[in-house]
């Protein structure tokens, strides 16, 4: 139940002529909506609490409580919630998942089991059973010495066929149960298919190294696409860690989970908090952990409660963790720290090209140009020849390019962009980004043209090369031919202030003088200063060689 249906419900409780009591109830539920909607789980949390203590029975109030508590951290309130809500019958997935975990880090396995419902439905129609109940089940059952504690794992999946960071995990399992022969041969007959058995396996490879089976944790090791080549994934500096516990074997894979979540483009932002956060009380020194938890909370837009995780570095920050509280420096505005804490920790991590690719983001956001180019020189001396290494060559050649090209350099930047061609020749937006540049400055008009051609025939779906071919043809004085493209470009990106107005000035000069006074108010509403100021003076004087777009 939401914070308006709470009011809703308890306003249609208590008619307007409500006693005292019914009215401080009423403004602690005021106050209770008014900090959730501005992100301070704290601060509803405590309204919430007041609101228990003058009208305990509000329906729908327990499971506000519970999930302002899990938002905020307080596992205190968090479990006395989520117990009232079990003991009334009300078996909710967060109710379940605080419950357990409480029962868990007391190591009360019993209850662990009952919370959990290990040995009631297993029939998958909820997220607990699909996703957490094997782990935890399998986890548990470590904690009580139980027999054959993998089996849970070993039993889920479709049709008996688990998934495969489902096998890895019950080979974690193994290895806390003093079963290496079985982890070993479970390693080493599972492909990995996925990013989520893919980092399973680096815990996994941890963990035997641990055990003394260093050749096995090798053999694993050269298997895993995470680790190879330039495609680093978030979590791969954080991950080569041994899991040997109930509690670290429940949170390491929490924590997976809430970090898969949280990276995703769409989704609710309390499910991977709440995941996380149930992590966190498990193992908060899990650097896994750690992260997944920074990234839920800037999910849920509490990027205060995010830096004031990471500024609890507990010793020496890993690499991976300062570049990102390097990133939510910058999100806040201090791009001048961002910059140097993120140059601090891609020094740390040297190997490391995504860590460097992240330094040199966070540098030109800050307008750091010098910074973003020490960025561009290590990636570039660090290079080979593979198909691999040519494409992120031709992207730092672009990159250093628009550095300089921002200065007004066309004669320094035109050698780095031809460079970036020859390399991927083929590459749609390389091509795109060299052919627009010269148009831009109407430099190699003929060659530009050819080139974005060849990218829009590449990439005809993607609005920011379809718009640079419609502006090439205004340039070239092919209007009808670029207005469809152009209306094409606006569509796939309405709220692109430099398509909107190129199909404005392309209106114009297709005679169609209203149609281009709406488009330009429709740019100025998104427009930055510079922009605004032009279409300001379009609109009052119409479109002139002076406020043609560049």
């Amino acid at each position: 139940m939401t914070g308006a249906a709470l009011l809703a419900a308890f306003t249609a409780a208590a008619p307007a002529q409500a006693t005292e009591s019914g009215r401080e109830v009423l403004n602690a539920l005021a106050r209770a909506r008014l900090a959730e909607e501005a992100g301070d789980p704290r601060a509803a949390l405590t309204a919430l609490t007041d609101v228990a203590s003058r009208a305990p029975g509000l329906p729908g109030l327990r499971g506000r409580i519970l999930e302002q508590a899990m938002q905020g951290g307080d596992l205190a309130a968090a479990r006395s919630a989520a117990m009232q809500l079990w003991t009334s019958g009300e078996r909710r997935f967060d109710a379940r998942l605080v419950l357990t975990v409480d029962a868990v880090r007391r190591s009360d396995w019993r209850a662990a089991r009952t919370f959990a419902g290990v040995d009631g439905d297993k029939t998958g129609g909820d997220p607990m059973t699909r996703l957490l109940l094997p782990v935890i089940g399998a986890w548990i059952e470590v904690g009580a010495r139980g027999k054959l504690p993998e089996r849970p794992l070993l039993a889920a999946g479709a049709r008996g066929r688990p998934e495969p960071a489902f096998i890895l995990e019950a080979a974690l399992v193994q290895l806390a149960a003093k079963r290496t022969a079985d982890a070993v041969a479970l390693a080493d007959a599972t492909m990995l298919t996925d990013r989520t058995s893919q980092l399973v396996a680096l815990r996994l490879a941890a963990t035997l190294d641990a055990a003394g089976e260093g050749e096995a944790a090798k053999r694993l090791r050269g298997r895993i696409a995470l680790a190879t080549g330039g495609r680093e994934d978030p979590l791969l500096l954080l991950s080569d860690r041994p899991v040997s516990t109930a509690r670290g074997g429940i949170a390491h894979w929490l924590a997976l989970l809430a970090d898969g979540f949280a990276r995703a483009p769409v989704g609710n932002s309390r499910l991977p908090l709440m995941i996380a956060r149930s992590a966190w009380w498990l193992d908060d020194s899990d650097p896994t952990v750690r992260s997944a938890l920074v990234e839920a909370l800037d999910r849920d837009g509490q990027r205060e409660a995010a830096l004031a995780l990471l500024a609890d570095d507990r010793g020496a920050p890993l690499p991976a963790l300062a570049m990102r509280k390097a990133e939510l420096l910058a999100d806040a505005g201090d791009l001048g720290a961002a910059t140097t804490l993120a140059e601090a920790a891609a020094a740390q991590a040297p190997a490391s090209r995504s860590l460097l690719v992240r330094f040199a983001d966070i540098a030109r956001r800050s307008d750091d140009g010098a910074a973003a180019e020490r960025a561009y020189a290590r990636l570039e001396a660090d290079l080979g020849d593979s198909e691999e290494d040519r494409a992120l060559h031709a992207t730092i050649l672009i990159a250093r390019a628009d550095l300089l090209l921002q200065k007004g350099e066309w004669d320094e930047a035109q050698p780095m962009l031809d460079r970036a061609v020859a390399l991927r020749p083929g590459d749609p937006t390389i091509l795109n980004f060299a052919g627009y540049s010269a148009l831009e400055r109407r430099r190699n008009i003929d060659a530009s043209l050819a080139q974005i051609e060849a990218a829009w025939k590449a990439e005809p779906q993607n609005p920011s090369i379809t718009d640079s071919l419609g502006w090439a043809y205004v340039l070239t004085g092919r209007i009808a031919e670029a207005l469809p493209l152009l209306e094409a470009a606006q569509r796939g990106e309405p709220e692109n202030p430099v398509i909107v107005e190129h199909l404005g000035d392309a209106y114009w000069q297709a005679g169609q003088r209203f149609s281009a006074r709406y488009v330009w108010r429709a740019a100025a509403l998104i427009a930055d200063a510079d922009m605004a100021t032009r279409l300001e003076a379009k609109l009052r004087d119409g479109l002139t060689p002076a406020t043609m777009a560049p």
